[in-house]
């Protein structure tokens, strides 16, 4: 039997990567003779490098990079086993984890540690870039990464802006004559999973502003002075970012992304499934299991479950899925490709001892899914 597993991370457990060993050490469990194709998989979040390179048979590199309240920092990123397609988590060089919480401030944190990513990824002459932007500290609508790929961000005396969200409510004009000519060469594909405007609302600064350490007035400020920056883009580089959806992902970074560096949004699992050829290795396999965290409702519109769900529905192939926690509203997902869904925990527990046994449940919660389907194929139902 050909054997698919494609799960998400745990987080604050397991990683994509481990979630699958232990998946498929319950599956040979239950079927020695079983032929598995272990497949880690993300959504544009914490996590997506690893699994990008795991899946690719890839490598890590490392480079040095400006952090998000300016400091100097070593960030991770990966590259394709065939050389082609570098992988870049905007966490790494601009992330909220970067940053101790008494110390942030989205009018100050820059994403300009990520441009210099991307430079990194451009220097290995790769054709594709591949970038996740969750877990952002930033504000500052990619003006930071802009710096690093070249662009000028003036006031109107003609002298460069500091960085951070806050000072964009005084940007005059922007000046691309020394815009890196090498972006113009290669796709560069942004994993977003979420689709809120530039401003507003919805927008980056209101939905997300909070979380990074913006107070009311904060997020005030910094929601007038992506208007600006959308404004000015529009201008002098022709493009409208101010409305299109995901624009206010990561603070803006994915409306930046767009304007500045010709990044296309995409949804994030949809994404990598199309990088690490998930739907190929889906064809003529028997079973595939998934896993992450947590169904419910939401899982259905962007997360890894559902996406693996839909493609392995291209190929008749059934799905079994199992969670940590199962919420209401996670029977959506059995009309969306999933055969059954199964818990992590096998008996009443808290958290902490989920979080802590985390493998051992997975590996016998996965023994277990794969017995019954084996058990529901051994014979024909009675009548058939």
């Amino acid at each position: 039997m050909d054997i698919v597993i494609a799960p998400d991370k745990f987080k604050g457990s397991l990683t994509a990567v481990e979630a699958s060993r232990a998946i498929a050490r319950g599956a040979i469990r239950a079927c020695p003779s079983a032929a598995l194709d272990e497949i880690p998989m993300a959504d544009g979040g914490e996590g997506t490098v690893e699994a990008l390179v795991t899946a690719t048979r890839g490598t890590f590199r490392t480079a040095p990079v400006t952090g998000p309240l300016g400091q100097a920092i070593e960030a991770r990123f990966g590259l394709s086993g065939d050389g082609r397609t570098a992988f870049i988590e905007m966490a790494a060089a601009s992330g909220l984890v970067l940053v101790p919480e008494a110390e942030r401030d989205p009018t100050r944190s820059t994403t300009r540690g990520t441009g210099e990513l991307i430079r990194a990824a451009l220097d290995l002459r790769v054709d594709r870039v591949v970038l996740g932007i969750g877990g952002s500290a930033t504000n500052d609508g990619g003006s930071g990464m802009a710096r690093a790929i070249g662009f000028r961000l003036l006031d109107a005396d003609g002298r460069e802006l500091p960085p951070g969200g806050g000072p964009l409510g005084r940007l005059d004009r922007i000046d691309a004559s020394d815009r890196d000519p090498r972006l113009d060469r290669v796709e560069l594909a942004v994993a977003c999973d979420v689709t809120n405007p530039l401003c507003g609302p919805e927008g980056a600064s209101a939905v997300y502003g909070p979380q990074k350490g913006a107070d009311a007035a904060m997020v005030r400020q910094l929601d007038r002075n992506l208007a600006r920056l959308a404004e000015v883009i529009a201008r002098d580089l022709g493009r409208s970012v101010a409305d299109l959806p995901g624009a206010g992902a990561a603070g803006g970074l994915g409306a930046g992304l767009v304007a500045f560096a010709g990044g296309t949004l995409q949804r994030g699992v949809d994404l990598i499934a199309q990088t690490v050829g998930l739907a190929d290795r889906l064809k003529g396999a028997d079973l595939c299991l998934t896993a992450e965290g947590s169904l419910d409702a939401q899982t259905a519109h962007g997360k890894t479950i559902a996406g693996v769900a839909r493609s392995a529905a291209e190929f008749g192939c059934p799905v079994l899925a199992i969670a940590g926690g199962i919420q209401p509203g996670a029977e959506v997902l059995l009309n969306q490709g999933v055969s059954a869904y199964f818990s992590l925990c096998d008996r009443p527990m808290s958290l902490a001892e989920a979080l802590e046994q985390a493998p051992s449940l997975l590996e016998r919660s996965a023994e277990q899914a794969v017995r019954a389907f084996l058990a529901g194929r051994s014979r024909p139902l009675r009548g058939s």
